[in-house]
């Protein structure tokens, strides 16, 4: 399974380091690929680290303005002309999401890959991994959304909240009848 991962690129402590690496441990170990930023800073570097060392292969989409910041040992690196290309690329690339902590990048791509999926663009299922406790409040701002009317289809239906890798794995796997 190629597996998206939206995350940040920067240096982080450890609540949020341990368990982005040990879901990359898990794309590694369960033969699947990394489909990522393609950075080779922060938080993208674990996760990428984590997948090479397990086994896994590694495909990065980094974009123009970013390219001396790509990793230069991926299996693959494609460089978008801009953000919009490479979330496109991301998302075609893969056949599940799964959002770590970020930035107002990561919000960005969470939101646009919610917002095709809502539409009917994708069916690909897309995990929050929420690492300690991270999108608490955007669970329950999404929630309230969903609550109110806002949204056409269940929220469980457009994003399924993992406390920890293992759930999220557990998740995806499930999506894909590999359970």
């Amino acid at each position: 399974m190629n597996i998206c991962v939206f995350l940040s690129a920067a240096d982080l402590d450890e609540r949020y380091t341990r368990p982005a690496r040990e879901f990359a441990e898990l794309i590694g170990k369960g033969g699947h690929t990394l489909v990522w930023g393609g950075s080779e800073s922060g938080l993208m570097k674990v996760v990428a680290d984590g997948v090479q060392e397990a086994g896994g292969r590694l495909v990065g989409v980094s974009v123009e303005f970013l390219r001396a910041k790509a990793r230069a040992d991926a299996d693959e690196m494609v460089i978008a002309k801009d953000l919009a290309e490479r979330k496109a690329l991301l998302l075609a690339r893969s056949d599940a999401v799964v959002i770590m902590v970020g930035g107002t990048g990561t919000l960005d791509e969470a939101t646009e890959i919610l917002e095709l999926k809502k539409h009917g663009h994708h069916t690909k299922p897309v995990v929050l991994l929420n690492a300690a406790g991270f999108y608490d409040g955007l669970k329950q701002q999404f929630q309230r959304m969903d609550d109110e009317g806002f949204l056409p289809l269940p929220l469980t239906d457009l994003v399924f909240f993992a406390e920890d890798g293992a759930g999220a794995m557990a998740y995806l796997e499930e999506s894909a009848g590999i359970r």
